[in-house]
């Protein structure tokens, strides 16, 4: 492609995966992770751009309907938005589509311009697990009130000391890591198969925090763990306090990342 003389350009991608083939977004020495498949295919495309930032990470087996990334393409390579789009998704595998490219402001980060992201979990209650929701939903076949279920996730929202509620990461930052996080929305709603969908939108999560708060709030549908219980490990002042219930990753989809309207692509 003809070069010409000017900047980098930055654009952002937004993203939808099935997590379930791999070991999360972040890149891996397996190179079996979501941002390794996608680095792939931008060097395919562009052999100068080896770097791809997203906007966090998710775990494996997670999914998302909308992650979002920024990558610079070097002066002078002139594809536009729409091209990158179309080109990338010819180089990526079907469990991955690029859902939307465009040129960005270059002071446009995918993690630090962030302002909140939206997660949901998915819980199917009937006796059988239909065969396509399987990986895609945490399965529950006699669960206690949904309404003990909403009275324990609003106990989450606010801003709350999380730690608890996480797994520690093993990268050296553990002890010192901020673990406050305020949640603007944690709700359940039935749809129309009786399956329970929560949400949770906040300004931050921890790693396996939304995993964490589904399992506990879950258990406390089952006597497993009391309101109670729940409001001490959220006050943080125990510090080695951990909450004893992490739902898998089968039911979690990250559904948004919010940003400045300045921000929008589309």
């Amino acid at each position: 492609m003809e070069e010409h003389p000017g900047q980098t350009r930055r654009f952002r991608l937004d993203i939808a995966y099935d997590g379930r083939p791999f070991s999360g977004w972040q890149t891996q020495a397996s190179g079996d992770s979501v941002q390794d498949e996608l680095c792939r295919a931008i060097g395919s495309i562009c052999p100068a751009i080896n770097t791809l930032h997203g906007s966090g990470r998710t775990d494996a087996g997670v999914s998302a309907l909308c992650q979002v990334a920024h990558f610079d393409a070097p002066p002078g390579w002139r594809m536009n938005g729409d091209e990158w789009q179309r080109a990338l998704n010819t180089k990526l595998p079907a469990t991955i589509r690029v859902m939307r490219c465009g040129a960005i402001a270059s002071h446009f980060n995918a993690q630090f311009s962030a302002l909140e992201k939206t997660y949901r979990y998915e819980i199917v209650t009937s006796d059988v697990l239909p065969p396509l929701r399987h990986g895609l939903a945490w399965h529950q076949r006699e669960p206690g009130a949904i309404e003990d279920l909403a009275a324990a996730l609003k106990l989450y929202e606010g801003t709350h000391d999380f730690r608890a509620f996480s797994a520690k990461r093993h990268d050296g930052k553990d002890k010192g890591r901020d673990t406050m996080r305020t949640l603007t929305v944690a709700s359940v709603v039935v749809d129309e198969a009786g399956s329970w969908v929560m949400h949770f939108r906040g300004n931050g999560f921890l790693y396996k925090m939304v995993r964490f708060l589904v399992g506990s709030a879950v258990y406390h549908t089952k006597g497993r763990i009391s309101l109670e219980e729940m409001s001490h490990l959220l006050d943080g002042r125990d510090i080695g306090a951990k909450a004893p219930y992490c739902a898998p990753p089968d039911g979690l989809t990250l559904v948004a990342v919010h940003y400045p309207e300045a921000f929008e692509i589309f």
